[in-house]
């Protein structure tokens, strides 16, 4: 094993003993210690679901990566694993950048990764990025000699050597390799290209799978292609995006794109496309299909343009993962649900009916900083729409975090600026949201340091990081107009 990996594995032990368990989320996915973003390597490999992720050991900002790893029996306990990868090589001695995990026929595990290689002087540098492969037996890999077994040599005229990166594998039924890997053309603009391989490791271009025309942004990174409920769908995660209406005002966030895939000539034509979450951290979207057939969706909790301004001097880990989702298409969308198995640590049910609010209301039992809260919010008259609705959560005589609801305009809200930042960074994002005779579904679930909405019945999604004191744990509703309120609240138990 490389001094580099032995080192990172011995830094991660001890500065993780600092961490005390309180301070972390009680069943979100943290670094071991130090930084985290995109996951890596989603997957189920000798009964356990296996997440790796970008990884810096040293520091709780981006540096040169490395994969750290973790094990769960239900995607909510995590076991932290020893570091995976270390940029060791020649052709990643500047970062293993992100990829994806495949079991082999011979019961061994394998690691698809873009490894970077930095060429050039000073200021002139430019990154290199291929695919390599590490393999092993779920605890520790090697590289192999072959690599990297995908480099500029391997991909069509006119893309980018510097951007050719994340590329996901999967398994035909003929037991054949397929992977997508993201990158570019000249003009930034990003394709997903098709490779397919006999043995996971010899592979070979077959196609250009689907490919930007400027209207979602400039590279595709993180693609992820898959077949849910009779579509074919594309999740990718494109840079600099405009806003269209209220789609994609995140400049860095993710795309869901449905439509058909054509066996013949190995592409996919999208029909349509929204965005993934409109909150304000989501990025990088993962998925897995579990032993059970559920297709299950884990993304890096953050954004780009606040990781520099949300991070704390006493806190030694920054970046978490989502609360893994269970996916749908209905109604040509993509449905997102929390996984079912949270269901068995809910607690403490606190439920109301028919509670009419106008004005501030506090529910006894109702509070709390880890939380699965549904509510159901309609007019408390059927001539008379209300005009707003606001609960608040993370509260206390300070600070809160507020999810509200303008039914005249359609609008719902999520705002984190009264929630103890002392620094000008993104605080709102609003999601259009027609209601339904006036009635609308939200499922509010929170652990310590994140809040996730699911709207009805998970058709819409927006998660917030919300960093505030956990002292405060208040919940309130407020209502201008009256409303008809039902209320179910549990504690969530996911004992550490």
């Amino acid at each position: 094993m490389k001094q580099k990996l032995l080192f990172a594995r011995a830094y991660e032990k001890e500065a993780a003993k600092m961490i005390p368990n309180d301070a972390r989320p009680l069943f979100h996915l943290t670094p071991y210690t130090g930084w985290m973003n995109d996951p890596n390597g989603f997957s189920f490999y000798q009964g356990k679901f296996h997440m790796f992720y970008q990884y810096n050991p040293y520091d709780t900002v981006w540096d040169a990566m490395h994969w750290g790893h973790a094990v769960s029996t239900d995607l909510l306990h995590w076991e932290y694993l020893p570091a995976a990868l270390a940029p060791d090589k020649p052709y990643d001695d500047y970062g293993c950048f992100s990829g994806s995990a495949i079991e082999l026929d011979d019961g061994k595990q394998l690691l698809l990764y873009t490894g970077v290689r930095r060429e050039g002087g000073e200021g002139e540098n430019l990154d290199v990025q291929t695919q390599c492969i590490a393999i092993g037996d779920g605890l520790n890999y090697r590289k192999i000699t072959q690599n990297p077994v995908l480099d500029e040599t391997d991909l069509p005229d006119g893309c980018e050597r510097a951007n050719f990166r994340d590329p996901k594998i999967w398994r035909e039924k003929d037991g054949s390799f397929r992977c997508v890997v993201g990158t570019c053309d000249e003009s930034g603009f990003g394709k997903l290209l098709l490779f397919c391989s006999a043995n996971g490791i010899e592979w070979n271009f077959e196609s250009i799978l689907v490919e930007n025309d400027g209207r979602l942004g400039l590279m595709w990174e993180c693609p992820d292609f898959f077949e849910l409920d009779g579509k074919a769908v594309v999740l990718v995660s494109p840079q600099d995006m405009l806003p269209k209406c209220f789609e994609y005002h995140n400049g860095n966030g993710t795309v869901c794109l449905i439509g058909a895939f054509d066996g013949q000539t190995k592409t996919f034509t999208p029909e349509r496309d929204h965005s993934v979450d409109y909150g304000i951290d989501f990025y990088a979207p993962t998925t897995l299909l579990a032993p059970d057939g559920r297709r299950i969706m884990i993304g890096w909790m953050q954004n780009w343009d606040t990781t520099k301004l949300t991070g704390r001097k006493d806190r030694r880990w920054f970046g978490q993962m989502t609360l893994p989702r269970e996916l749908s298409i209905r109604n040509g969308r993509l449905f997102q649900q929390p996984i079912r198995e949270l269901e068995q640590y809910r607690s403490n049910c606190v439920r109301y009916e028919n509670v009419r609010i106008e004005g501030d209301t506090h529910l006894d039992g109702v509070t709390g900083r880890t939380v699965d809260l549904e509510l159901t919010i309609r007019p408390d008259r059927s001539t008379v729409m209300y005009h707003s609705f606001a609960i608040r959560f993370m509260q206390n005589e300070q600070f809160y975090t507020e999810l509200s609801y303008r039914p005249y305009e359609s609008l719902l809200r999520i705002d984190r600026k009264f929630s103890g930042s002392r620094r000008a960074y993104i605080h709102q994002r609003r999601c259009y949201v027609p209601p339904r005779n006036g009635e609308i579904k939200l499922r509010l679930i929170l652990d310590r340091f994140s809040a996730e909405v699911f709207i009805n019945d998970g058709e819409q999604t927006m998660t917030a990081t919300v960093l505030t004191e956990l002292s405060a744990n208040d919940i309130s509703f407020h209502a201008d107009g009256g409303i008809m309120m039902n209320v179910t609240k549990y504690d969530l138990c996911v004992k550490e």
